[in-house]
């Protein structure tokens, strides 16, 4: 494990064990046959206390996965359900991608780095686990532009070329691919929730709502702590959406198990913005029925 040089503000946390033995399971990374570092984010990596990491460190904490001193010691792929083109999908989790790191950023806010293309997980089922360069280039693209007009986004924390060549039925292949680390204020997903209800898990339940309130909504208020978490989380994503609206942005699959509780949206894949007010306008070839159209 290597040793954060000249950091004073790099303040790791673990906070995410209080309720991993029922929303994660440990998992490994996959083993790369190279790493190429083709972008780090030195001003989201400021606001961890990060920005000092030299490229060879960078690479064996975000592209080997060695574990950043004092945070989590083995990377957790996440358990949620969602509901997916209007159908709920109770067999869905982190397929490609883990919650790699919990840290305080400067604000003193707890924030999470996870992974997207790091490996297969319990919840891959027939993927790869895999992404594809083209895809990570998207998400940069997505991320900078939305932070840029101040819509409520994951950051895209580095992008590393992993040497691996891809199979992908939509787009020319083989193609080249690469591992994803992305910032986010929370990976706890509305489909968090939505599965302890299924599995009638009710200390659960509460158990994820007090850790939301505690770590990732300390100011909500209610008349009860479900009422409190539920305010916040509504008002969130009434501010995300109308942020979308401004700015003209589609994302294909807004699910909810592509939004927090703390009002981020996040996992990129297909994505558009309108150049003029279409409410038919579509970011996914595949959404017909324009289930997630701009309108």
């Amino acid at each position: 494990m290597s040793q954060i040089p000249q950091a004073p503000r790099y303040k790791p946390d673990r906070a995410i064990e209080e309720v991993a033995t029922f929303l994660a399971d440990p998992v490994h990374a996959a083993d790369f046959p190279n790493t190429i570092l083709r972008f780090r984010n030195d001003k989201a990596a400021a606001d961890l206390g990060l920005e000092s990491l030299e490229d060879a460190q960078w690479v064996a904490h975000f592209g080997r996965f060695t574990p950043l001193p004092g945070s989590l010691p083995q990377p957790l792929a996440l358990r949620y359900h969602g509901h997916q083109f209007r159908s709920y999908n109770p067999d869905i989790g982190d397929g490609r991608g883990f919650l790699f790191a919990q840290m305080r950023d400067t604000q003193g806010r707890l924030m999470d780095l996870g992974t997207k293309g790091s490996g297969q997980t319990p919840y891959s089922r027939f993927g790869d686990g895999r992404l594809t360069l083209k895809g990570a280039v998207r998400e940069i693209l997505a991320t900078e532009m939305l932070e840029a007009l101040g819509v409520a986004t994951s950051r895209t924390f580095n992008v590393i070329e992993t040497g691996e060549k891809l199979i992908r039925s939509d787009e020319p292949s083989p193609t080249r691919a690469a591992v994803l680390v992305r910032l986010n204020h929370s990976h706890v997903r509305y489909g968090s929730f939505q599965r302890q209800a299924f599995h009638q898990n009710r200390e659960g339940l509460t158990k994820l709502v007090d850790y939301s309130l505690s770590h990732l909504a300390p100011d909500a208020t209610g008349p009860t702590p479900v009422a409190a978490l539920v305010d916040h989380a509504v008002k969130g994503a009434a501010r995300m959406a109308a942020q979308y609206m401004a700015a003209g942005f589609v994302h294909g699959v807004l699910n909810t198990d592509n939004i927090n509780i703390t009002g981020e949206s996040f996992d990129y894949g297909p994505w558009r913005f309108t150049e003029k007010w279409d409410p038919s306008f579509t970011a996914a070839y595949f959404d017909q029925s324009g289930l997630y159209a701009f309108g």
